[in-house]
């Protein structure tokens, strides 16, 4: 059995399987999540079994936050796979995630709130060699860190 993680919050996408928790493969694909996750995972359901289905939950791209979700979510619920998430500071060493503007999201100790930052370091999203369970939640709900706009 392995385990799927999928960052989809910015580009390129980035899904990552495990074996025992360590990373035997990787994928990266510069399309959108809504173009791209089925085709990956009809190709990786033909090879693996999954025992979690994994995911950034969040803050980031919006699209990609739904999208990776209900993707994720419906797979999970179809093939009886437990969902797992963790916010996306997790993928990129804590650093500020872009949000609009100059505002960034910013993770100061558990909590998530949005900064204004002249000059951010933005490090990009990285599948961990190594995956231990106990870091990630079943309180898979995304988490968008801004409301909509209405």
């Amino acid at each position: 059995m392995h385990d799927a993680l999928v960052i989809a919050l910015s580009s390129p996408i980035l899904v990552g399987i495990y074996k025992d928790g360590d990373l035997i493969e990787e994928i990266r694909s510069e399309g959108m999540s809504s173009d791209v996750l089925a085709e990956i995972f009809d190709s990786l359901l033909q090879r693996y079994t999954f025992s979690n289905l994994i995911y950034a939950k969040g803050p980031g791209s919006f699209m990609g936050i739904k999208v990776t979700y209900l993707f994720l979510k419906t797979l999970s619920i179809t093939k009886k796979i437990p969902l797992l998430a963790t916010d996306a500071f997790f993928f990129n060493q804590n650093s500020p995630i872009k949000a609009v503007g100059k505002l960034y999201f910013v993770k100061n100790s558990s909590t998530i709130e949005l900064e204004p930052l002249v000059s951010s370091e933005v490090i990009a999203f990285t599948l961990p060699k190594k995956i231990d369970l106990e870091k990630f939640d079943s309180d898979n709900l995304p988490y968008y860190g801004i409301d909509a706009v209405g």
